[in-house]
């Protein structure tokens, strides 16, 4: 059954053949959601992105538990009473490169972008915009970063009041993709 899962996935990734395609398994997400009263920080390496320069939609999904935070307690009421990451196992982007063709990416550099799709998150749906940096080079995208914030109100992440003064409203999530040709 994996097996079957793993090939029609892989043939809607690899559908168009002609496209410019290129990917990550070890994305980066950063986010912080503290107070002046106490430092909420967790990173996850292991988020996967697919970006097709031919279309310019990408996609960058995580499993929740990937998120490592300093204190083991902070990690464990992070999994179980905030994003509850049984119940809700994972964190997606679905969306595009709004305008993808106003920059020329097969010149070396960096490049703002605007961004605009879905975020998935505690089984909540909304629409997500903001800019992103492409560094490009030999005509290749290498390296793919944005950050955004995420009012935590909005994807029914409830925060209990004695620990409400510790907690941030807005979670700050910061993206850093390193990316390579698919093959």
């Amino acid at each position: 059954m994996k097996k079957l899962l793993f090939s029609a996935f892989a043939t809607l990734l690899f559908f168009n053949a002609n496209a410019q395609k290129f990917f990550t398994k070890t994305g980066k997400i950063y986010f912080t959601a503290g107070s002046s009263i106490e430092k909420i920080e967790a990173t996850t390496n292991k988020s996967t992105a697919v970006v097709d320069l031919a279309t310019g939609k990408m996609e960058v999904k995580l499993l929740v538990k990937g998120f490592h935070f300093e204190k083991a307690l902070m990690e464990e009421h992070f999994n179980e009473n905030y994003l509850e990451s049984g119940k809700f196992p994972d964190a997606n982007f679905a969306g595009s490169i709004t305008d993808l063709k106003s920059v020329d990416l097969k010149k070396d550099g960096t490049y703002t972008v605007k961004v605009a799709g879905k975020l998935t998150l505690h089984g909540v749906t909304k629409d997500v915009t903001t800019t992103a940096k492409l560094t490009t080079k030999s005509g290749a995208i290498t390296n793919a970063t944005t950050n955004f914030n995420v009012v935590l109100a909005d994807y029914k992440v409830a925060i209990p009041g004695p620990v409400k003064e510790k907690i941030a409203k807005e979670a700050k999530i910061d993206v850093t993709l390193a990316l390579q040709p698919l093959k």
